[in-house]
């Protein structure tokens, strides 16, 4: 499988304005070669192939005086903004013709140079990993990297990405192989929520941290601060940019939170089963601040791919199963009730019931039944593979897919 390794690095000034001007030629050839295509869609001419683009925007833009300053980057980092929006393009198509799951996938849009985050990619033939620790990268420079820890094999392709904070990291994508864990007979039914981050069904509870909420009162002030400044001035950019680095301290507790709290769950159970909450209706609601603080969904992710690496079962039960309105001892289905009501009595055995913890077994309950009819349907157990994302120019087909690991 493939996994990315995530590291903060820290470039001098003459390589922030390197990057800054990679970042700058890689936005101007995703933007003229976007514009091309859309032009010739409108004009009713055939799909512009990347060939053609190269030759067009890349190759012969280096000759002419307007797109001299495109020799000063590396060549690869063009490239790879041309496949880039190849890969966006065949999402976008994919995705209307159906064979691309998830939400529908929106066209490719242009880039701006006010936007606060910035990235490169680079395959192996434009960075090299330096025996004093350092990481070289095509006219750039040797970076200098806090390498949390290392590398398990040689990485395929580099990103090197700033942030709105003003932070830079880098990503490697390596090809390795999955850390089957030994086998175990736990497995755990796993209900979220709000006021309890997870309720498990052998009765273990985490509780939320609520990381965005106790950082509220400080996101506030930073917020009326930046609201004062002129527009344009730099007492403005510099009060954005101490807000963004306090939304980033808040994502990353969250993330390192995250990813602690589901590895010990992968490591203690077999198999672990989840609701599919619809994640994306919720945030619309009164309660969108508190399911973004929440991150349920970086949380089901993290337990997928984590799931798939150690050689665990993930299973997804079904958004309409009413987890919450049957008794787990007698199976008798009591209604629907509000979110007020955490306690309940049994009609049929009078079983008092906490809300979470009957929802959580029955979460379990429903989680082996699925995976029962699929080993019997298929002959055999089947192991969910977790959703992936698409870095393109990473592998010799073009489809590379990547599971996302931070360096933390």
């Amino acid at each position: 499988m493939q996994l990315r390794y995530n590291y903060r690095v820290y470039p001098d000034a003459s390589q922030r304005r390197a990057l800054a001007r990679a970042f700058g030629c890689a936005r101007v050839v995703w933007n003229d070669c976007l514009r091309d295509r859309e032009e010739a869609h409108a004009a009713g001419l055939p799909f512009v192939t990347s060939a053609e683009l190269s030759r067009r925007r890349i190759t012969q833009a280096k000759r002419t005086t307007e797109r001299a300053w495109l020799s000063e980057v590396s060549a690869v980092v063009l490239q790879q903004s041309l496949r880039d929006l190849d890969a966006a393009y065949k999402n976008f198509f994919d995705s209307l013709k159906g064979t691309r799951k998830g939400c529908k996938v929106a066209p490719p849009r242009y880039k701006s140079k006010k936007d606060t985050r910035q990235s490169i990619r680079l395959n192996t033939n434009a960075f090299a990993i330096r025996t004093n620790g350092t990481v070289y990268v095509a006219k750039i420079g040797s970076i200098k990297v806090t390498w949390s820890r290392p590398l398990p094999v040689a990485p395929t392709s580099l990103t090197v990405t700033k942030d709105c904070s003003g932070r830079y990291f880098i990503s490697f994508v390596v090809d390795t192989e999955p850390d089957i864990l030994p086998e175990l007979d736990a497995e755990v039914g796993i209900d979220l929520g709000l006021s309890t981050f997870a309720v498990l069904s052998d009765g273990t509870r985490i509780h939320s941290p609520k990381f965005l909420r106790r950082a509220e009162k400080k996101l506030k002030r930073l917020q009326r601060e930046l609201s004062r400044k002129a527009r344009g001035s730099k007492n403005r950019t510099k009060a954005r940019i101490r807000l963004a680095r306090q939304h980033a301290r808040v994502a990353d507790r969250r993330r390192d939170w995250h990813h602690k709290a589901s590895t010990q769950i992968i490591r203690d159970n077999q198999a672990v089963y989840v609701e599919d909450l619809a994640v994306s209706a919720l945030a619309r609601t009164r309660l969108a601040k508190s399911v973004h603080d929440a991150g349920w969904s970086a949380f089901v992710n993290m337990l997928e791919y984590k799931a798939a690496r150690c050689g665990r079962y993930f299973g997804k039960v079904g958004r309409f199963e009413p987890t919450s309105q049957i008794c787990s001892v007698c199976g008798v289905k009591d209604g629907p009730k509000p979110l007020h009501v955490r306690e309940w009595t049994c009609r049929e055995c009078g079983t008092v019931h906490d809300r979470d913890d009957n929802a959580s077994r029955n979460t379990l309950a429903a989680g082996r039944a699925d995976r029962l009819n699929a080993s019997r349907s298929a002959g055999k157990t089947r192991t969910k593979v977790p959703a992936q994302r698409v870095e393109a120019g990473s592998h010799p087909d073009g489809h590379t897919t990547v599971v996302g690991i931070p360096g933390s």
